[in-house]
């Protein structure tokens, strides 16, 4: 009976613990997602000869089996810097790698590409 009682006690004080963790986490991510979008408004919208050095997708699954997938494509500047950008699937399929043009973006913020 003593490990019933023990698990009496214990069961309300993990059930919060673990109920906290996960607010605090939902939290730091709204806070997380917030400063970038603040910090990208901020940014100068810009626009610099880039070349598309790559090309990645991130399936993610769902509750219901359903992938949601995002899309990446790394950039490469005249000075040699490379940034990988979110974009769309639709800018994600008409983007090749190797393909040389004017990259749009305002911070993390890809707002377009046009080949040359």
């Amino acid at each position: 009976m003593f490990f019933f009682d023990l698990l009496d006690g214990l069961f309300p004080i993990i059930f919060t613990l673990i109920f906290v963790m996960i607010i605090v986490t939902i939290g730091v991510t709204i806070v997380q997602g917030l400063r970038e979008w603040s910090s990208n408004n901020r940014s100068p919208v810009l626009e610099v000869e880039a070349g598309v050095v790559a090309k990645r997708t991130n399936v993610s699954q769902t509750m219901h089996n359903a992938g949601d997938t995002t899309y990446y494509i790394t950039f490469q500047v005249h000075s040699g810097d490379r940034m990988e950008l979110r974009v769309s699937g639709r800018d994600y399929g008409q983007i090749a790698e190797g393909d040389f043009g004017m990259l749009t973006f305002q911070g993390t913020r890809f707002l377009g590409f046009r080949r040359t």
